[in-house]
């Protein structure tokens, strides 16, 4: 439309060069209509979130990096697991130097039988691993999920397949009996206690696979669940930290149904996955927190991106990025969050590379890759230059084009000025490789321009202005 002195053209994009993808590893769905929902609600209320802009949010940024937890997900207990596994597992984490690792300890292989039998090889692993923790100075977060066969309430055709300890669809369904879980996280709280950093009940059961959570009425199910968990885990350690949630949706439905259902008052921190527009995804569900009264501290206990490109575009719903792109992410990200009052922990994902997965600081054969050392240098000092925004101006068939690069982890705004007027407005995403290009309307024509970039995380105070 022309542009006059009363108007101004906002719009809101996404930037690809290539096929960018959703968000993250083995079991991510959902999230580009998330992300353009979260982008167009970002249009409509952009004078609130950029009070967000400074800190991302939060404040105190000293005081809150001080406190920040930091590590990784490391390998988890397995059918036939072994002391040694977990010697290999704790390894990169004591390489590393991480105060805390994010560790799988299914229900189903700790009791693979019946309520209270205790399977010895996954006893002698979780005791070797929380003690190699304990000695190199680490603390484990466990996450007990899936229910043993002999607790499901999968269908009877799912049932009948269930094998003892070995996960499988039918482990997936809560248990009859939520006291049963209940009874088992509190074992694990009264053996390990305070060398534990959190027990964390359940693993994503907003996802919409139902891989990890299965059957109707999910959120009360969990809630019924976390109900029960929590007063089972205080009374055996008063002290030992409670995460529910394990949330991979940043839009607060499923986490405003969880309050619905009653889960406040159940848990001491708030554990989320977001591996795609990370730090929105965390203050977008921050905010949801708020409005409901919660003021518990966020734990980021998996995010990461895939080292797979050029061998492959797309891994596990995730764009691929090259080994250096993943290294300077995981950097930009740990220095982003010691802005942030509200985030307790973080835990990279993961250890290694796998047959089907590059989102490993280290290759299948141990080999360190850039991200090890990146990954190294946050956890010894999370302080540091996050990266600056770029932005370059060219003319290009009567339009002009804004081009440049960004942190990683957020929405970007880009504003064109005539004198002091804001003429158009525009949020965008980055590309894979933390780039933009963005063609101009032509009515704003080709000179007089000012034009500012900048994320939302660092807030405009960050911005890159160029005229033209």
């Amino acid at each position: 439309m022309p542009i006059n002195t009363n108007t101004m053209i906002a719009t809101c994009v996404q930037i690809h060069t290539g096929d960018i993808a959703p968000t993250a590893y083995r079991r991510r769905s959902r999230a580009l209509a998330l992300a353009l929902t979260i982008c167009l609600g970002a249009c409509a209320t952009l004078a609130a979130a950029g009070a967000w802009a400074h800190g991302g949010g939060g404040g105190r940024a000293h005081a809150a990096a001080a406190t920040l937890l930091g590590g990784l997900n490391i390998t988890g207990l397995e059918d036939g697991s072994t002391p040694a596994d977990a010697d290999r597992a704790i390894a990169p984490a004591r390489e590393l130097h991480a105060s805390i690792v994010r560790v799988q300890i299914p229900w189903t292989v700790f009791e693979p039988r019946a309520a209270g039998a205790i399977d010895p090889r996954a006893q002698a692993f979780t005791d070797r691993l929380v003690a190699d923790a304990a000695a190199a100075g680490i603390r484990p977060i466990l996450t007990v999920d899936t229910t043993p066969c002999w607790a499901t309430t999968a269908p009877a055709s799912l049932a009948r397949r269930c094998t003892p300890g070995r996960e499988g669809p039918a482990n997936a369904w809560p248990p009859r009996d939520m006291g049963e879980y209940a009874a088992f996280v509190g074992y694990l709280a009264r053996r390990y206690g305070t060398r534990l950093a959190a027990i964390e009940i359940w693993n994503e059961p907003d996802q919409v696979n139902e891989r990890y959570l299965a059957g109707p009425s999910k959120p009360q199910r969990y809630a019924e669940l976390l109900r029960a968990a929590y007063p089972a885990i205080k009374q055996a350690d008063p002290q030992l930290q409670v995460l529910a949630g394990s949330l991979v949706g940043s839009n607060g439905v499923f986490l405003r149904a969880l309050y619905a259902a009653g889960i406040k008052g159940y848990y001491d921190g708030l554990a989320v996955h977001y591996y795609h527009l990370t730090l929105a995804s965390l203050r977008s569900i921050r905010e949801v927190q708020l409005a409901n009264g919660d003021s518990k501290p966020l734990w980021l206990d998996e995010f990461g991106w895939p080292s797979c490109w050029p061998r492959r575009r797309i891994e596990q719903e995730q764009a691929c990025v090259t080994p250096q792109v993943q290294a300077a992410n995981v950097r930009t990200v740990v220095r982003s969050l010691a802005r942030a009052s509200y985030v307790a922990a973080y835990a990279v994902y993961g250890s290694h590379d796998s047959a089907t997965e590059d989102f490993g600081v280290l290759s299948r054969s141990g080999a360190r890759k850039p991200s090890f050392a990146a990954l190294k240098s946050v956890l010894a000092n999370p302080f540091g230059p996050v990266g600056r925004v770029t932005l370059s101006l060219r003319r290009h068939g009567g339009r002009v084009i804004a081009s440049g690069s960004a942190p990683v982890g957020d929405f970007m705004q880009l504003e064109v000025f005539q004198g002091t007027v804001l003429r158009y407005r525009a949020l965008f995403t980055l590309d894979r490789f933390n780039r933009y290009s963005l063609a101009l309307p032509a009515a704003l024509g080709t000179s007089g321009l000012r034009v500012r970039v900048f994320q939302y995380w660092q807030g405009r105070g960050k911005d890159a202005q160029r005229s033209i």
